[in-house]
């Protein structure tokens, strides 16, 4: 399959062009209305430090369903015992900085490099991108941040620096999408993390019409959250 240069128009090729890895694209920028696009169509940018700017949209797409989240009997006995403060956008920086240097098992560097986190702190300032943290005795020791449009939320990345707080914050995402109306959590790509907690893959033609369904368009800016914790 070709891979394709994007130019300065904010223009993405159709999805189902991109190889079999789900590489689509390379080149363009990280500007709010290209990254509004590029979700809206099923794409996101996913580099490491020196490459150039790479758009995926993987036929086998990680999602959670809302009614599908799998709590184990351990991390029940987390949630009754509350170990955690739960807090919504109060440091998306923080967050999003945890995120790049939290080590990974299989993982080495980052992808959320000094470009795409100006990028995402620019989504967060125009409401669109969000955090979801975990507190102890005033310490910020887990989390999650992504982007919330319409009835989804893109997840982008998670950390904990305690047992079990990514999870606890993952489990409050879901609780508040359900509570109010959110239809689809969007995991990008699949980790035994995630799919420890119910999230599976589907087909990228499935993933792209869901998003279709539920309101989100490549033709029209794409409304923010519709959840209470998108305010800041």
């Amino acid at each position: 399959m070709p891979l394709f240069r994007l130019s300065e128009a904010h223009l993405f090729p159709p999805p189902h062009l991109a190889t079999p890895e789900g590489l689509l694209a390379l080149g363009g920028d990280l500007s709010v209305p290209r990254l509004l696009l590029a979700y809206t169509m099923g794409i996101f940018p996913w580099f490491s430090p020196g490459d150039p700017l790479l758009w995926w949209s993987p036929d086998l797409r990680c999602v959670l369903e809302l009614d599908e989240l799998r709590i184990s009997r351990s991390l029940r006995k987390v949630l009754r015992r509350a170990p955690f403060e739960i807090r919504w956008n109060q440091a998306f920086d923080q967050v999003l900085s945890a995120c790049s240097k939290v080590p990974r098992t299989g993982q080495q560097g980052t992808w959320i490099t000094d470009e795409m986190r100006s990028a995402y702190l620019e989504l967060h300032r125009q409401g669109y991108a969000h955090s979801v943290e975990c507190w102890q005795q005033g310490t910020l020791v887990g989390g999650l941040y992504g982007l919330s449009l319409g009835r989804f939320f893109f997840g982008e990345s998670m950390f904990s620096l305690v047992p079990e707080a990514s999870k606890v914050a993952l489990v409050s995402l879901v609780s508040r999408m359900r509570e109010e109306g959110g239809e689809l959590l969007d995991c990008q790509m699949p980790t035994p993390h995630l799919e420890s907690m119910g999230a599976r893959s589907i087909p990228r033609d499935l993933f792209l019409k869901r998003l279709v369904a539920g309101g989100l368009s490549p033709s029209t800016r794409p409304s923010k959250g519709a959840f209470s914790f998108c305010e800041h």
